[in-house]
């Protein structure tokens, strides 16, 4: 009778590198329904951009340096962060779009606008707190909403870079 061997795990390196190809394929979709589709970003979906591009430099550096134990631990840790604030913006974005018609926020202005107009700080608190743009669903995968997709991955990057931080 066979022996089950043991699913390998893949080395700290080669999972930064699964991490860094995971990023790349979601700003290149990003770009995609931006680009090709026409579909504008909103405010909420420029920040979670923000925190993608960010966790996935964060482990292109940690692939890059290939740290021993302490700074794949650090490494992982700082992605795994970046990425929590990804899936915070949105899960956010994802409530208001759930929300009933009644209860959306109204639309505000442009990003540009604000950021132009307004110091930082107002307009990073009016961002996190999105508009009624950011209530629309424009496009669907499988029935999911970009930012219920977007849940989803900013999900799996922070369980990765959580492995890669709790690892022997």
């Amino acid at each position: 009778m066979p022996t089950k061997q043991p699913i390998p795990i893949p080395s700290p390196r080669a999972l930064n590198l699964l991490i860094v190809l995971g990023c790349l394929f979601a700003m290149g979709m990003a770009y995609y329904l931006d680009g090709v589709l026409g579909l504008e970003p909103c405010p909420l979906c420029m920040t979670q951009r923000g925190f993608l591009l960010a966790s996935g430099m964060m482990t292109l550096a940690a692939l890059a340096h290939n740290p021993g134990l302490l700074g794949q631990r650090l490494y992982g840790g700082l992605a795994a962060a970046l990425a929590v604030g990804g899936a915070a913006v949105a899960g956010r974005h994802v409530w208001l779009q759930h929300l009933p018609e009644d209860q959306v926020p109204a639309c505000g202005p442009s990003l540009e606008y604000m950021l132009e107009t307004l110091p930082f700080s107002e307009t990073l608190r009016l961002v996190l707190m999105g508009d009624g743009n950011c209530a629309e669903v424009v496009w669907t995968f499988l029935g999911l909403s970009i930012p219920e997709q977007a849940l989803i991955f900013f999900t799996g990057l922070v369980a990765m870079n959580l492995f890669q931080v709790f690892r022997k």
